[in-house]
């Protein structure tokens, strides 16, 4: 792993500025880049953390606080360590900024994310990779489908909802997917259900997209973060393999 810079950045999009963490090799040059959307918990020092590994992987990221609109991160207050006994608090409070990400809105940030990163002397020139958490697994499903000509690869982990029977679910975006695509989904996770796994891998063999879902067997949702108790440390591991994997060969 090579040393790393990170640093706070501030986003222009079309309804304010989202301030982001941008971490890259420390070498200089430009690199790859990846745009890393957040789970339900936010910007915070696991995903800074996460976004370090990658980057000493050899890559540009850019994660961002989908919940701009709200405040600057954190949005709420987070313990250091998220049990079960802290989350129906924590989500109420999350509740008001998750809803007011709309569909509409997560998309036009998302180009705006995209935008800023095409001018990011850090950032290569070229497509970029996506990679989501929780509720960004849905959103790069819906960016690799909006922003085709612009994403090479996206990756997905414990992501909800990400084939619902609701006409704005992200699976129907399919059709327009041209990039390389790889789903992890918990099997241990009520807000993906086994009927919802097969209608994406269904939707996305209809539409000829390059695909790979798994389910990692007894991960909970969340398995990756582990300033929660729902961290998996073997399932951590997969994610990473798989992840690297997937942009080792797309970008």
């Amino acid at each position: 792993m090579t040393a790393v810079q990170g640093t706070a950045v501030d986003l222009p999009t079309e309804d304010g500025t989202a301030d982001a963490y941008l971490v890259h090799p420390a070498d200089g040059g430009p690199h790859p880049a990846v745009l890393f959307f957040m789970d339900a918990f936010g910007l915070r020092p696991r995903l800074r953390a996460m976004a370090d590994r990658l980057a000493g992987a050899g890559y540009t990221v850019l994660v961002p606080n989908l919940f701009y609109r709200q405040g600057r991160a954190p949005v709420v207050e987070l313990p250091a360590f998220i049990g079960p006994e802290a989350r129906p608090g924590l989500f109420e409070r999350i509740g008001p900024a998750f809803h007011a990400l709309t569909p509409e809105r997560a998309m036009r940030d998302a180009g705006a994310f995209l935008r800023w990163l095409a001018q990011c002397p850090a950032a290569a020139g070229g497509p970029v990779a996506l990679t989501g958490y929780c509720l960004g697994a849905g959103i790069a499903l819906r960016t690799a489908g909006t922003y085709p000509d612009r994403v090479a690869a996206a990756a997905g982990f414990h992501g909800s909802h990400l084939a619902a029977e609701d006409p704005q679910s992200p699976h129907l975006s399919a059709e327009h997917i041209t990039a390389e695509l790889y789903f992890a989904h918990a099997d241990q996770d009520p807000s993906m259900p086994p009927e919802q796994q097969e209608r994406l891998t269904q939707a996305l063999t209809a539409a000829g997209v390059r695909h790979r879902c798994e389910v990692y067997d007894g991960a909970q949702h969340g398995y990756t973060q582990a300033d929660t108790s729902a961290y998996d440390p073997e399932a951590t591991e997969r994610h990473w393999e798989a992840l690297l994997d997937l942009l080792k060969r797309t970008l």
